[in-house]
């Protein structure tokens, strides 16, 4: 794919006789917001953790901005961030202590500017002198995201950003994570099919730690004969564990 953000080759993980992810291959575009899904043990998540460097592969490589994740590792981390599913935030501290305490680890070049940056982003004046252990849910992983957001990485890994919030939260995190589209490249995992048939540019589907299709929420529909997504994804899914 021209312009490729990330480029993955043959990737594997494997842990002892367990085969967590085999022979991924697949590339993503700068600027894309692109979905894996996957149910539980899929390999979504070894997945992510190789590509942010977290772990290294068995065999295979795995490019973001040109860099390996084998031996540029170090490299790699400069150019990305993660935002895990638990909600990463210093309960104790403001809303903009928890940003400049962030902009402090990485060392931001102007953390003023990044840090006034994500505040207007994702709309936090309302709540900036606020202790983070005092907001509500939705607001914790908008700040725990937004802190992510201030090292102004090029590939941002969303793993469950809205898991076990209400709807009106999700909603308003949906509407967040759409502004950010094309100014970065976004990883998102979900097990919510609507958010990533609402917010995706294309999705992949994993089970058994292979991919099984890759395409936009109107491909993969056609492609398993189905009206509706969440149909579809079963019948993917459910295909692809008839033919193990």
């Amino acid at each position: 794919m021209e312009n490729s953000s990330i480029e993955i080759k043959n990737l594997c993980k494997n842990f002892g006789d367990i085969t967590a992810v085999n022979d991924l291959s697949l590339s993503i575009a700068s600027g894309e917001l692109f979905g894996l899904l996957g149910v539980n043990g899929a390999g979504k998540t070894t997945t992510i953790r190789m590509l942010s460097c977290l772990t290294k592969p068995t065999s295979g490589e795995a490019f973001l901005g040109g860099k390996s994740i084998v031996t540029e590792g170090n490299e790699v981390k400069k150019i990305i961030n993660l935002s895990t599913q638990e909600t990463a935030v210093a309960p104790k501290l403001t809303v903009r202590e928890n940003l400049e305490f962030m902009a402090e680890i990485y060392s931001v070049s102007d953390p003023k500017k990044a840090v006034e940056g994500v505040i207007k982003d994702f709309s936090l004046e309302t709540v900036l002198d606020r202790r983070a252990k005092t907001l509500s849910g939705g607001w914790q992983r908008k700040v725990s995201i937004a802190m992510a957001l201030v090292t102004s990485p090029r590939i941002l890994f969303l793993d469950e950003p809205t898991l076990g919030l209400d709807v009106l939260a999700r909603r308003e995190l949906w509407t967040a994570i759409k502004a950010l589209k094309s100014k970065m490249t976004i990883i998102l995992t979900t097990h919510y099919l609507d958010e990533a048939e609402a917010l995706c540019d294309r999705i992949a589907i994993m089970t058994g730690g292979c991919l099984r299709a890759v395409g936009t929420a109107d491909e993969l529909k056609a492609q398993a004969g189905k009206d509706n997504f969440e149909d579809a994804f079963v019948e993917i899914a459910e295909r692809s564990k008839a033919s193990i």
